[in-house]
């Protein structure tokens, strides 16, 4: 039985996924190559993608959606460390880590559409095409960027950016199903992010009028994930929505 070939899964999404990635700069001819055998996945919102401790080398391309990279604590406390948008690539680091194994995990926060890479093709060709060694160190080096970044970027974020941050978190950590919902006072807001209610009161009004959440008895709402995420990290341009995501 043949592969699947790649001009099977190229729609225009797909298309334009991967023009805001760091694969845009890949000739047509090896994009056919590199998308040779993968198969197209859709995830539904609140679902694990893959689990902490799952082994072996992964690669997929974001087509749509929202997807956040964590890892947990023994107590059940999670920490974000990656937050992943159409454009984006995960598991890089895998295709080049003997005996690779997840140290956290993915989660879709929205309905989400991956492409699945091969990843004995994607190794193939880095070890065989500069362009596509150099499309993947790119993303390497992104990727080191951001978490270097996100040291002064948790340290001398605003109030508003560290509520949407802590907002987005908590609501992931502990979501079932399609609803972000962050169930905390506004009094544990305020003591979490290290502010005051008032602040904190202010900082919501703004979320709320900005039609990114919504309040009431039950909690906080997020109504629009990925505008709460860009509160965090600003508004970038469509074509470097990946760059440092």
């Amino acid at each position: 039985m043949s592969e699947p070939s790649a001009a099977a899964i190229m729609s225009d999404e797909v298309l334009r996924a991967v023009a805001s990635s760091n694969l845009r700069r890949l000739s047509p001819e090896r994009l056919d190559e590199f998308f040779t055998g993968a198969t197209r996945r859709h995830v539904a919102a609140g679902s694990t993608i893959r689990g902490e401790g799952t082994t072996g080398p992964h690669c997929e391309l974001i087509v749509s959606g929202f997807i956040r990279a964590y890892v947990g604590a023994p107590d059940g406390r999670s920490l974000t460390i990656r937050y992943l948008r159409p454009g984006a690539l995960a598991g890089v680091v895998s295709l080049f880590t003997p005996q690779f194994s997840m140290p956290g995990s993915l989660q879709a926060l929205i309905d989400t559409d991956l492409i699945v890479l091969r990843p004995e093709t994607v190794q193939r060709l880095a070890a065989q095409d500069l362009s596509v060694a150099g499309a993947l160190l790119s993303e390497l080096g992104e990727r080191v960027l951001s978490f270097v970044t996100e040291i002064p970027g948790s340290a001398f974020a605003t109030v508003r950016q560290r509520v949407a941050r802590h907002l987005l978190d908590l609501a992931s950590e502990r979501q079932h199903g399609t609803a972000l919902v962050a169930r905390i006072s506004q009094q544990q807001l305020a003591d979490a992010v290290g502010s005051v209610r008032e602040v904190v009161v202010r900082a919501l009004r703004e979320l709320r009028e900005a039609g990114i959440v919504e309040t009431g008895p039950g909690g906080i709402r997020i109504l629009d994930p990925e505008s709460l995420y860009s509160e965090v990290y600003g508004a970038l341009p469509k074509d470097l929505w990946n760059q440092g995501s």
